[in-house]
């Protein structure tokens, strides 16, 4: 599918910017249409940053962690068990350490306390006298445990970034840019995002050098590749500067991370989803996030090794149990017919890792693509995952289900929920007639969308210098991807590894070519045999062989050419 764009706009954007028109249209794409606008986002700058007290209960929350500070209070900083949990208890806990007497951390264990704010969290703050509470990435919808925390005369702070429900916790103070009564202008940060603003407005009301703050960066870029948020607005700015510090000084815990998977070259996004973000989550997953969180406020290298060594650790076996899982869903879904014709994917197995259902959802979802839930037992409930396909919300098709459940909680994309195993029938079938009488029927097939078509020998380093500019990519700024038609291959076309597809391209001129890699696209290769003309669509990069940089295309699929 090419996008469409606003050609009128596009000509004006390419004067004025002296470039050449797909990188006009590119921009234009992206909601650019003037040079400030264009300057802003190739170059932006922590100015741009909005100012944390536009968000609602912010004064409140800053009042109160002062006061705190002026008593001698114990505060306890609590945080969910993911990647954006743990970066946010890191964040969170490392800045107000130098203000805090005592002050501690608490990762909810994931089988025995479930998701979010749990009793035994709230037991442990009262027992051990801790007065004040600050919750990242989890709390919007605990307005039970917060009325418990109340009772016992322990105060709560919350830092979430899910959608609230029909009504706010009575915390001291809720942040949460998606309340409906909240006018922050930017409504997508990560959970770590919202506790980044609360030391930023802490330190502007303190007088502290909010310049220092930078250093935090590379635990809220990471937290924002990692739970998958735009990558727009204040988003951009957060996650550029935190590239910037990852690459140049990064903590010593995530410099672990990155030394024990031999990451040496410019760390992007795409590092972070990979090779980070899965390692930080194994700890949650198999274990105890409490170890991540060890690992990311380590002062000195040396004590982040055990840390990183036990969560690479941790990774590997995850890997392993997301493989086995996989195959028995897969063969699951394959042995039952009815399974097959269904709109949605609901799977159950009693002996399934808790730990690795979402990633096994995800899978399921590449593979059948459609909303898609992998269920387990823990603690004896039914428990697990939802995962969605493009445009369809999950979230909204799980609530429609909400009478049989015990819990939910997620975005459009991505869904958690908990119920009773006697209900687990009835919620299949619930669920398939949701999904069934609301998706669309182009939902249902993947699409690839196209920012431009262009020939082929537009591909120049000029134009990739520009468009590593764009960077950093991620949702709401993918790399572009573009369309050449009535290619050829040059005949050296082959199969490497298992399944990828490594061809040399030319276009009407033989003399120009360009390197070309299809990741899983091996079954391809008859398209383009016997000197086929075929279109394909890619994404342009840098590859590096033998110390020697050239431009290689990733392809994203291709197809027969019609003429």
């Amino acid at each position: 599918m090419i996008k469409d764009v606003d050609e009128v706009t596009a000509d004006k954007l390419a004067s004025e910017l002296n470039v050449e028109k797909t990188i006009a249209r590119l921009l234009v794409q992206r909601g650019i249409s003037t040079y400030e606008e264009a300057k802003s986002f190739f170059r932006p700058e922590m100015s741009m940053l909005h100012d944390p007290f536009l968000m609602k209960d912010m004064d409140r929350a800053v009042e109160r962690i002062i006061n705190a500070a002026k008593n001698n209070e114990s505060i306890l900083i609590y945080g969910d068990y993911d990647v954006d949990g743990t970066t946010s208890v890191a964040l969170v806990f490392t800045f107000f350490k130098q203000f805090f007497k005592r002050i501690d951390y608490y990762i909810p264990d994931r089988y025995k306390e479930g998701y979010g704010i749990s009793t035994q969290g709230i037991d442990f703050a009262h027992q051990n006298g801790f007065s004040l509470i600050i919750a990242l990435d989890c709390g919007i919808k605990s307005n039970d445990k917060i009325s418990y925390a109340n009772s016992l005369g322990v105060d709560f702070i919350i830092c979430d970034h899910h959608l609230p429900g029909e009504s706010i916790p009575e915390a001291v103070a809720v942040l949460d840019p998606k309340r409906v009564d909240c006018e922050y202008p930017y409504k997508e940060l990560s959970g770590c995002g919202v506790g980044f603003k609360l030391i930023q407005a802490y330190s502007i009301a303190t007088g502290q050098d909010t310049k220092s703050l930078e250093e935090y960066l590379d635990l809220v870029v990471v937290s924002i590749a990692s739970d998958i948020v735009p990558i727009t607005g204040e988003n951009r700015v957060l996650a550029y500067y935190g590239l910037k510090k990852l690459n140049a000084d990064p903590r010593p815990g995530l410099k672990t991370i990155l030394e024990l998977a031999n990451v040496k070259r410019e760390k992007t996004i795409t590092d972070i989803v990979f090779v980070i973000g899965p390692r930080i989550n194994a700890a949650g997953r198999i274990k105890s996030g409490k170890s991540a969180v060890e690992l990311l406020v380590s002062e000195h290298t040396q004590h982040a090794l055990d840390p990183g060594k036990l969560l690479n650790e941790h990774n590997t076996e995850r890997k392993s149990l997301d493989a086995l899982i996989t195959k028995e869903a897969l063969a699951m879904i394959d042995n039952d017919l009815e399974l097959v014709q269904r709109k949605s994917t609901v799977v159950f197995s009693s002996e399934w890792h808790k730990g690795v259902v979402g990633i096994v959802a995800s899978r399921l979802t590449e593979k059948y693509y459609r909303p898609t839930i992998v269920l387990t037992e823990s603690n004896g409930v039914v428990t697990g995952s939802a995962r969605s396909v493009k445009d369809f919300d999950v979230y909204k098709a799980i609530e429609a289900c909400s009478d049989l459940l015990e819990q939910f909680g997620g975005h459009k994309y991505a869904a958690g929920l908990t119920l009773r195993k006697e209900n687990l029938q009835a919620f299949s079938g619930r669920f398939e007639e949701v999904v069934a009488g609301s998706i669309e029927e182009h939902m249902l097939t993947p699409e690839i969308e196209i920012d431009a078509e262009i020939e082929l020998s537009e591909v120049t380093p000029r134009l990739y210098r520009i468009l590593k500019q764009f960077a950093p990519f991620g949702p709401g700024n993918m790399a572009p991807v573009f369309l050449a038609k009535t290619l050829r291959d040059k005949g050296y076309a082959k199969i490497v590894g298992s399944s990828h597809l490594k061809v040399e391209i030319c276009e009407h001129n033989p003399i120009f070519s360009i390197g070309a890699i299809g990741f899983g696209l091996g079954n391809k290769l008859p398209v383009i045999s016997s000197g086929n003309r075929f279109d394909a669509c890619f994404s342009v990069e840098e590859n590096e062989y033998m110390g020697k940089m050239s431009l290689q295309l990733n392809l994203k699929d291709l197809k027969a050419s019609k003429v």
